[in-house]
């Protein structure tokens, strides 16, 4: 059992990067000469890599400018394929550019590239939808119609948009709409995109099966998770994601290995939760300021966006108490078959997360 255990849990580490959400953005905009174009921004060594693994050949790292120019130029036919604008449900043919590739040698800066893909426009076109198959987590759309008024939507990897009229203007999402968005997104953030987070609840959840010290320790976590996402959005406090990032894995492997050491509530682990929830609110809204919300979308998608976390995180505990607590806490070899060696992994997990981003970074 502690070598199922330990490899699973190592073996889904090697996917681990810091989040998901955000990490492509398009802007789709229509011309008056019948034209459309799509500025795509993403991480341009993932593109490769996902363009590679479809050409069946061997995965590249650390390309230089000159090599992922011409990596991304050799498999453009295959980008060229993941890129579906659609007009009226017929398909527009797609050409692509390089506008823009940024590949710093300061690792705490973004690597980016913007891709310019263009095409034609049926003159006489009623609507239009948009599609890039290359994404695989949450990602804005920000779309611009011939009156050129944008609209912001988010869509779910692979999804197809909702259609987008060619002319007139957009009707703006209600209230509602907005919240059920972003409530979605926060969930999604956590379960399943956010593994470092859930193994940090696991943690939590495996020091013991009684209620109120995982009650304690959730709710310190979230208070404090709840002040930093609200302050750095708002941008009074800021923080580095090469700081912030190791960091969170390190508070993975911190409950972890203190799981080991004991079985009760220390007095000094709420404070340390507390603590650590302040770098995960961080983390957060390092996810949420990358969708570029509008301003008068801020409160109500900060607070959605925040109760889409809690809901994640009580699901992964309660999932986790119906899967294995419910049925053996109160037997003897609860602690030393399940507690110690699922802790043992996760604190195997976080420390090989802390040194990956600190060299990713």
């Amino acid at each position: 059992m502690k070598r199922i255990l330990l490899t699973a849990f190592l073996l889904l580490s090697s996917g681990a990067q810091a989040h998901e959400i955000g990490t492509t953005q398009v802007r789709l905009t229509l011309h008056g000469d019948h034209t459309w174009s799509a500025a795509i921004t993403t991480a341009p060594q993932a593109l490769v890599n996902k363009l590679e693994a479809e050409a069946r050949q061997p995965r590249s790292s650390d390309l230089g400018d000159a090599a992922m120019r011409a990596k991304l130029h050799e498999l453009e036919p295959i980008l060229a394929r993941h890129i579906d604008v659609r007009f009226d449900s017929v398909a527009s043919p797609v050409s692509i550019a390089i506008e823009r590739l940024e590949l710093p040698s300061d690792v705490a800066l973004p690597a980016f590239v913007v891709l310019r893909a263009s095409g034609p426009m049926p003159a006489q076109a009623q609507s239009v939808t948009w599609r890039f198959g290359l994404a695989y987590s949450t990602y804005s759309l920000v779309f611009a119609g011939e009156d050129g008024s944008p609209s912001t939507v988010w869509i779910e990897g692979g999804d197809v948009s909702p259609a987008f009229p060619v002319s007139g203007k957009i009707e703006p999402p209600s209230r509602t709409a907005i919240i059920g968005q972003y409530l979605s997104l926060g969930f999604l953030h956590i379960v399943p995109q956010g593994l470092d987070h859930i193994l940090f609840v696991l943690g939590l959840f495996l020091l013991t099966t009684r209620l109120r010290p995982i009650l304690v320790q959730v709710t310190a976590f979230t208070a404090a998770h709840s002040v930093t996402l609200g302050l750095t959005m708002y941008g009074i406090v800021a923080l580095s994601a090469s700081i912030v990032e190791p960091l969170i894995a390190l508070s993975v492997a911190y409950v972890a290995i203190e799981n080991i050491t004991t079985s009760r509530l220390t007095p000094w682990r709420p404070a340390v939760v507390f603590a650590f929830g302040l770098l995960h609110g961080m983390g957060f809204a390092d996810a949420l300021k990358e969708l570029h919300l509008p301003r008068e979308e801020l409160v109500p998608a900060l607070v959605s966006f925040n109760l889409g976390i809690e809901l994640a995180q009580l699901a992964v505990i309660a999932a986790a108490f119906v899967a294995v607590a419910a049925w053996h806490r109160e037997k003897s070899w609860y602690r030393p078959r399940f507690v110690v060696p699922g802790s043992a992994a996760i604190a195997a997990t976080g420390l090989f997360w802390t040194a990956q981003r600190m060299v990713g970074f």
